[in-house]
């Protein structure tokens, strides 16, 4: 297909109630907002999104949409250029690049439509599934619901489960036995302080819950911290990784995580990093230093996404995400025997929303 030009970008946003209390090592939240664009061309629409604050939706509709509107929308690159050209004098970190994710998100779902593929195919594709870990597990639980969630993952054939640690140090190693005890011995689990540790205190529980077999410590100092985490990496236990990233917005945020060798493992989000254009150089460059990278949450947007990335890990099967994209789209990638796999019988990123259902939680 040749001349097909992106017509119009639209956006909303979306704020979903939790189904109970929320808190990590450092915040609590009762909330969730997705960020919704659709991307039009030759009669056909793709969607994408990303979680965040709806200022992200009121700067699609204020910076970028007019920015896109125009260009080849089969070359999606070009308009990743133009949006992060537009954002230069706001701020490209943070809301900027949220913003930019959920339109760069659509417009890969756009240029897959229009070429009658599944977007995997569209990304050429290094694997057609994608290993899973089920992520809750907050800080704000009771035990009871804390061995109900992650167990519960793991008899349905998850293999490997995440929980927050760092709110109530104190409760951690009692926290991280019951999980353990309710998840059985052969299952992997990974715990998330969200930077809420000390460098010592972090070293000091790498210890301890190594003895509890988990195997994955993920940001146990602030990700800021590249000196505290290149330390834990150093001085973890054996079998133990560190991973860390989720809050990379650009390519050097990346670059300077991976220099520090502050990590075993990568992560990128591309409702944050600047979509699937940049969540796919973020696995690139994971890829020349030689480690994994892995997809931080929004599960339904990364599938597609992790198949085309050289050394993948694991796509983060996160609660509450999957959880809105249950209630909100039609064709969302359901786990089967601990992986995820695209539909490729469907178009595109194999989403239809759901208006009726979305409606009634629109905020913009």
């Amino acid at each position: 297909m040749s001349g097909a030009e992106i017509e119009a970008v639209d956006v909303a946003a979306y704020t979903v109630p939790t189904d109970g209390p929320e808190a990590d090592g450092t915040i609590a939240w009762e909330s969730t907002t997705m960020v919704l664009a659709r991307a039009t061309s030759s009669g056909v629409t793709g969607i994408g999104y990303s979680y965040a604050d709806r200022s992200a939706a009121e700067l699609v509709r204020s910076k970028l949409a007019g920015v896109v509107q125009g260009l080849d929308a089969l070359a999606v690159s070009a308009a990743w250029h133009a949006m992060w050209h537009a954002v230069r004098n706001i701020g490209r970190p943070g809301i900027a690049a949220e913003a930019m994710s959920a339109v760069d998100n659509a417009l890969w779902d756009l240029k897959a439509r229009l070429l009658g593929l599944p977007l995997v195919r569209a990304l050429d594709a290094a694997r057609l599934e994608v290993p899973i870990y089920g992520s809750g597990g907050f800080t704000s639980y009771s035990l009871e619901r804390l061995r109900e969630q992650l167990g519960g993952w793991v008899r349905e054939g998850i293999g490997a489960v995440k929980m927050k640690v760092g709110a109530h140090p104190a409760e951690d190693l009692a926290r991280v036995r019951a999980a353990r005890d309710a998840i059985g011995p052969a299952a992997a689990l990974f715990v998330d302080a969200n930077g809420a540790y000390s460098r010592k205190q972090a070293l000091a529980f790498a210890e301890a819950f190594a003895e509890l077999e988990v195997s994955w410590f993920e940001e146990p100092v602030p990700s800021a911290d590249l000196e505290g985490l290149h330390l834990l990496r150093d001085r973890a236990p054996a079998g133990m990784d560190i991973a860390a990233g989720e809050y990379g917005y650009q390519l050097e945020y990346f670059r300077r995580m991976l220099e520090a060798q502050a990590v075993d493992v990568l992560q990128a989000d591309a409702t944050r990093c600047g979509g699937i254009t940049g969540f796919l150089r973020a696995g690139a460059l994971a890829d020349a230093f030689n480690l994994d990278l892995s997809a931080h949450t929004s599960p339904a947007i990364h599938v597609h996404a992790c198949c085309a990335v050289p050394r993948l890990r694991n796509l983060e099967y996160f609660y509450d995400h999957a959880r809105i994209e249950r209630m909100f789209f039609a064709g969302n990638p359901e786990p089967v025997a601990g992986v995820l796999r695209p539909d490729l019988d469907r178009p595109g990123n194999g989403l239809v929303a759901r208006g009726e259902v979305m409606e009634p939680f629109r905020v913009l």
